[in-house]
């Protein structure tokens, strides 16, 4: 059609000069000269003339010059000349296009207007075919018009330049588009108007509130409301129901539209029969007891739809990647009833050839096939594929994973598997800033590497020096220290902590410890480590609360009862993990799941415990997944076991569990949550048979609450979150940026303290007007809400949050604010 044009064009425009430049007669060529070349060199223009020296010229021989010289697509003009024997062609070379620029189009984003001017080559740097131009204006109207805009205009000017050049600008006028005004439908008696109308995305008078209902008209939100008005019938048994005809009529104005649909609804169709024919590999007897169509029940679209694909991909488990099944309907209009026949074709079972990566950067190919559970070699499978994106997805330092298959030319049973990732920032610079109504600013740092060399290797250099904490962490982990998946890591860490600047009791501690652990993989899901770690602790500067006396007194020296107390232990542990997460940062979808357990060794110069259970849900609301909702629970318990020269054991107090701050209750300072510690002060001294005090006496004995937590060896958190879109970020940025509504809950006890013991004496000096139990009786509750906006940036993660307790009491500790870079929820 564009050659015909071309074609048509030249010699209109070539006629008149043809028909006074052109010879009378024919004449042999003895040389060629081509006039007014700009940009096309002479070499490149001779070879679109059919012509040579020599040739003899006529009438024929012009035209078919004046149509070969016109497909090349460079020349605007043409004239054909004689000067003797002298053969001179003359030409006015296309302008070319030096600058496009779109103007007032809002519907339309300047990327997508290029690709459509990219697909007919309107392109800067090439010559400018005036012809396509309203090939292009008409395009791009006939679109508005699908849209509703029937008032819409679209201008190309072209703006001469210098040196045969041009600006080309597509000016858009457009409008408003056409409201609805009605849409009718006829010929429905079983459903309502109102019924189907609920049904359709375009809808009409709604009420001035009802800002989110789509009342623009548009032939593509028109074409699926029928499908899903069709859809709504046949998956109801009305197996002959059609849509006869569509009428839409526009108001003189072209600002109201009103839509006629005429059905003809039929009626109900039930199963009388269900036959599978065809190749079923041995198969047909597990498949007729799965299928979810049944004889006897009422014909379904859906249902009918939902079993070829379940087929499809039951067939593509085993090899057979391309089957097809077809669903052949036997309607007998006399009973109302059809017998639906499944075809099944499976194919050629489909090998894998080659498996292929795209798009990573920094990470080798090799530590991507690590996650992979396709093999090469073998057969292609559906579910193994999706089971390798989802593993890939799940690593921390990707954000996107795409696969597709690649049949291979004159290999019908060879695919190549081609996956496509988009990388992350696969570090994090891990640093916190807080706000607190008491402890105002505070400040935190470290850092951490995830794929270290692209090695897939995590390594963790961490400095803190937070107020309350100065430590240092070196860490090491290879995910696939075999083949076979079994991951080895270890960790060395020096910390000095005061807890009075971290919320908690008076006591400053150092600490070296030094650990390994090793990890199996059980399946693509569950995972099960097994860890050991050696721990020094020196404790000094302890003040001697309830609660901690009774630890304490196994190690102080009567003799030096000022001195520090210092205890060592190895902790070996095991650890289940499983994830089904369908993304390792800012997942939507999936479950994940952790559970651990650690006890000391015997050796040890403390005997305990620890269990604790973290576990996260997402349940997605909408089908891209842009609103979610987040389950969160977190569980754990330690104590004491045996006893060390004749004392029980119960968990040491630095053990215990704390919560306050961004990873447990949100809206609380770090710490603060749970039990206060307890100060008696004994107004007499009673001692045991030994000669220890015994403290605790109502009537002899008064008691100071601290204004600092204890923790306890009890913990139960949980909390929900709305996931919702991020205002003004492009859906583009899901991966990357995250917004969220939350309410977190939870408490932390000590149950091995009695506090009923204590309860009546008499309070010295209460940091409330409450008794103790408020702090420390498990049916109290701290809970809190708030906003949190994370996204990822070169340097890790980033989190900004917003958060207040739903019931503040007086004695908690409050945030305002939180911000951390490197920290993931």
């Amino acid at each position: 059609m564009k050659f015909k044009q071309l074609v048509v064009a030249g010699l209109m425009l070539s006629i008149a000069s043809l028909a006074k430049a052109a010879p009378s007669s024919e004449f042999v060529v003895k040389d060629i000269k081509i006039e007014g070349l700009q940009r096309v060199a002479l070499g490149a223009a001779l070879t679109y003339l059919p012509v040579n020296v020599g040739d003899e010229m006529n009438s024929f021989r012009i035209s078919q010059l004046i149509r070969s010289m016109y497909s090349s697509t460079h020349f605007e003009s043409i004239q054909i000349l004689r000067d003797g024997n002298v053969l001179i062609v003359r030409v006015h070379e296309r302008p070319t296009i030096s600058n496009i620029e779109f103007e007032d189009n809002d519907d339309i984003k300047d990327e997508q207007l290029q690709e459509s001017l990219d697909g007919n080559n309107i392109v800067v740097g090439e010559p400018l075919d005036k012809t396509m131009l309203t090939q292009v204006e008409n395009g791009l109207k006939d679109f508005f018009y699908s849209i509703g805009k029937y008032n819409a205009d679209v201008t190309a000017i072209v703006t001469p330049l210098p040196r045969n050049r041009v600006d080309l600008k597509l000016l858009f006028e457009e409008g408003d588009a056409a409201s609805l005004e009605q849409i009718n439908i006829v010929g429905n008696s079983i459903y309502s108007d109102e019924e189907l109308l609920e049904q359709v995305e375009l809808q009409f008078d709604t009420p001035w509130w009802d800002f989110l209902s789509e009342t623009r008209y548009q032939k593509q939100t028109l074409t699926g409301d029928m499908e899903t008005i069709t859809s709504h019938y046949k998956d109801r048994g009305y197996l002959r129901f059609n849509i006869d005809s569509t009428q839409v009529s526009m108001t003189p104005d072209k600002e109201g539209i009103y839509i006629t649909l005429n059905v003809d609804e039929g009626e109900k169709y039930e199963i009388s029969d269900v036959e599978l024919i065809g190749d079923l590999l041995g198969f047909e007897e597990y498949l007729k007891l799965v299928l979810p169509i049944r004889k006897g029940q009422l014909y379904n679209q859906a249902q009918v739809t939902y079993t070829e694909e379940y087929i499809s991909k039951y067939l593509g488990r085993y090899g057979y990647a391309y089957p097809t099944v077809t669903t052949i309907p036997d309607i007998n209009d006399d009973d109302k009833t059809v017998k639906l026949v499944l075809s099944v074709d499976p194919g050629k079972r489909i090998y894998v050839r080659r498996i292929n990566f795209e798009g990573n950067i920094s990470t080798a190919d090799e530590v991507l096939r690590q996650s992979v559970n396709q093999m090469e070699g073998s057969w292609l499978s559906n579910d193994t594929l999706e089971v390798s994106k989802n593993s890939l997805s799940r690593l921390t330092y990707m954000e996107k994973v795409d696969f597709e298959t690649v049949r291979l030319p004159g290999e019908e049973d060879k695919v190549d598997v081609n996956f496509t990732v988009k990388e992350q920032a696969s570090g994090s610079f891990n640093a916190g800033i807080g706000y607190g109504d008491r402890t105002k600013l505070s400040l935190q740092a470290g850092i951490q590497q995830d794929n270290f060399l692209g090695t897939g290797k995590r390594v963790a250099f961490n400095v803190s020096t937070v107020s309350y904490q100065k430590s240092v962490q070196l860490s090491y982990t290879d995910p696939y220290f075999t083949i076979d998946g079994i991951s080895l890591g270890g960790s060395v860490s020096y910390s000095e902590f005061d807890g009075s600047s971290a919320n908690l009791i008076q006591y400053n501690s150092k600490q070296f410890s030094v650990g390994t652990n090793i990890g199996y993989p059980i399946d693509q899901y569950n995972r099960i480590n097994f860890g050991l770690t050696y721990s020094n602790v020196e404790l000094f500067q302890n003040q001697p609360y309830v609660q901690t006396i009774r630890f304490n007194n196994q190690f102080i020296d009567p003799n030096n009862p000022d001195a520090a107390i210092n205890y060592y232990s190895f902790l070996a542990s095991v650890a289940w993990s499983r994830s089904t997460l369908n993304r390792g940062v800012f997942p939507t979808a999936g479950s994940s799941q952790r559970a651990s357990f650690g006890v000391t060794t015997p050796n040890s110069d403390v005997n305990y415990f620890k269990t604790d259970f973290d576990g996260k849900w997402y349940f997605p609301l909408s089908r891209n997944q842009r609103w979610s909702f987040l389950a969160r629970l977190k569980m754990g318990y330690g104590n004491g076991y045996g006893d060390v020269d004749g004392i029980d054991q119960i968990l040491p107090f630095t053990q215990h569990f704390t919560a306050g701050g961004a990873d447990t209750l949100r809206g609380f300072e770090n710490n603060t949550v749970g039990p206060r510690g307890v100060l008696v002060s004994p107004n007499s001294v009673v001692t045991d048979p030994s000669g220890r005090p015994i403290l605790g006496s109502p009537t002899t004995d008064s008691i100071s609450i601290s204004r600092r937590s204890l923790g306890g060896n009890a913990m139960l958190l949980g909390g929900v979150e709305l996931i919702v879109p991020t205002p003004f970020v492009d859906v583009d940025f899901d991966n990357s940026v995250r917004s969220s509504m939350f309410i977190d809950v939870g408490n932390v006890w000590d149950t091995e303290f009695d506090y009923d013991r204590y309860k009546d004496l008499t309070v010295n000096t209460t940091y409330s007007d409450d008794d103790i139990l408020d702090y420390s009786d498990p049916s109290k509750y701290r809970a809190s809400y708030g906003l949190s906006v994370q996204w990822l940036s070169p340097m890790g993660p980033m989190v900004f949050s917003f958060s207040r307790p739903i019931e503040e009491q007086e004695g908690d500790d409050t945030k305002f604010f939180t911000f951390n870079i490197g920290q993931t929820f």
